[in-house]
């Protein structure tokens, strides 16, 4: 079962809201088997083959070497680029967070084979969704984090980005800018394939994308 998660009624203050949060983090962790992590850094702690987080097929070109944890990685474009990576982690075993998406294609994951008993949706963090998902990070291994078009500067990235680190989970924004990020991502609808040979009918059962990868931790900029 998919777990949804949201902070108490708007007429509570900020520490509270996360007071429950964590609260309901908790109780979730003991339902699906999140993982208890220390303060120690995940890649002192994991072989070689637990450092990285799986990709989805269409991303093996432009990041060969898997996703890093503790990375943050920006993602700009087409919506199915980070259904895919949730839909590869969580089939994986591996858990997973969205944070501030409502109407996220819950359906979609799953037809690209995500694992929803992997997964914790949180539609509405409130005023501060940076600070939701710095929360989240203690017990999960992927979070997708929309920011409703902000930007967080870089002060606040560093810290937070720290802390992803320290706990070996990795983040991937969306609908927003992270000023710092490691990765950056960008995905173009390049094409369909329908279920009919004739032009215009049939169902869209496959999209194709364009990737683009670049950052710090690419070591070259390349497209898939």
């Amino acid at each position: 079962m998919t777990a949804m998660l949201a902070p108490e009624q708007p007429h509570h203050n900020r520490a509270e809201q996360l007071k429950q949060l964590r609260r309901q983090m908790a109780a979730v962790s003991g339902k699906v088997g999140f993982p208890q992590r220390g303060d120690a850094h995940l890649d002192d702690l994991l072989p070689d083959s637990e450092a990285r987080l799986p990709v989805p097929q269409l991303l093996t070109d432009v990041l060969p070497d898997a996703l890093p944890r503790g990375a943050v990685a920006v993602l700009s474009g087409a919506r199915s680029l980070p259904l895919s990576m949730v839909a590869a982690v969580t089939a994986a075993g591996r858990n997973v967070a969205i944070v501030g998406q409502p109407g996220v294609g819950l359906l979609a994951a799953v037809e690209m084979g995500a694992d929803l008993s992997r997964l914790a949706v949180i539609p509405d963090p409130g005023t501060d969704p940076v600070e939701v998902a710095a929360v989240l990070m203690d017990g999960m291994d992927l979070i997708v984090l929309a920011l409703g078009g902000h930007s967080v500067p870089m002060t606040r990235a560093r810290a937070v980005a720290a802390r992803a680190r320290q706990k070996g989970c990795t983040l991937l924004v969306t609908d927003g800018d992270w000023q710092g990020a490691s990765i950056r991502l960008k995905a173009q609808v390049c094409g369909y394939e329908t279920t009919s040979d004739k032009p215009g009918f049939g169902r869209i059962n496959k999209v194709r994308l364009e990737v683009c990868a670049a950052g710090r931790a690419i070591r070259q900029a390349r497209t898939g």
